[in-house]
């Protein structure tokens, strides 16, 4: 009897292939898809390459892309801020070099300059010194392409606290700062030999100081908004002295003038000039 047959004479039905599942079909190309990008991860990161974001705060962020050292730091790569200026971080050349023309050398911490370091600006500016979270903070000098040259404090990348600025002319101030102006007391040297110690307002001369000329003039009182304003005593190198009221540099209101004869004039002053004695 053929073996094909059976015994009632029909053959015996054949073993169907099974068929794989169109799902089944994709599950395999996602896991081989899965595995290589797993590979190349793998491969990426043994070769030192990583990507790094940190936030600043709630809308600054720096991104970076590229190789790190052996401690995880940035070494060769690209950092890009979230107000669009980027840089290439190369430190087998010791530097950053942003965008906008500046180029940065010293520490990174989380993307951020931080530590020592130099900074040289596009516009030519120079400063070398601290840095705190991508900011000149600490002390250090800076630099400016005019000639002028600041050393002392700074804070969120501007002059605060003591510093010295000397101007390219050869002037000097000494003294305190605060959102990068004159600010509290100082002592302003001029070119011109003048000598000026007292207190600032947002680079102004504001409440009370000494100003001595060159010529031997000093004045000792208040000021207002860079001006001789209100009670002070102005000693003329001559000898002369008016003590009293002053507006806008000049004598103003009631005051005492005094000459080296010891002749005494006390009355009121308008512009300058006596208008009327004070009644006895």
């Amino acid at each position: 009897m053929n073996q094909a047959t059976n015994r009632g004479g029909n053959r015996a039905p054949r073993k169907k292939k099974k068929k794989r599942s169109f799902a089944a079909v994709i599950l395999a190309i996602v896991l081989a898809a899965v595995l290589c990008l797993a590979g190349l991860i793998a491969v990426v990161y043994a070769s030192g390459i990583r990507y790094i974001k940190v936030n600043v705060t709630e809308d600054l962020y720096v991104k970076f892309l590229g190789k790190v050292d052996e401690n995880g730091k940035p070494y060769k790569g690209r950092l890009i801020y979230s107000d669009g200026v980027s840089a290439d971080v190369n430190l087998d050349r010791e530097e950053i070099s942003y965008s906008n023309g500046d180029v940065y050398t010293g520490g990174l911490d989380n993307l951020l300059k931080n530590g020592e370091g130099q900074i040289i600006y596009a516009n030519g500016d120079t400063y070398v010194g601290t840095f705190a979270d991508d900011l000149i903070s600490g002390t250090g000098t800076y630099t400016y392409v005019s000639g002028d040259v600041y050393v002392g404090m700074f804070e969120d990348g501007v002059k605060s606290g003591t510093g010295t600025y000397t101007f390219a002319d050869g002037s000097v101030y000494e003294g305190e700062f605060a959102n990068d102006k004159k600010n509290g007391s100082g002592e302003y040297r001029y070119a011109s030999g003048d000598v000026y110690i007292g207190s600032y307002t947002d680079d102004m001369k504001n409440g009370s100081g000494i100003y001595t000329w060159k010529n031997g003039d000093v004045y000792e009182g208040a000021y207002v908004n860079d001006v001789r304003s209100g009670i002070g005593t102005y000693t003329w190198a001559s000898g002369e002295s008016y003590t009293g009221e002053f507006k806008d540099n000049i004598l103003s209101g009631a005051g005492t003038y005094s000459w080296p004869s010891g002749r005494v004039y006390k009355g009121y002053f308008e512009n300058g000039i006596i208008i009327r004695a004070e009644t006895p």
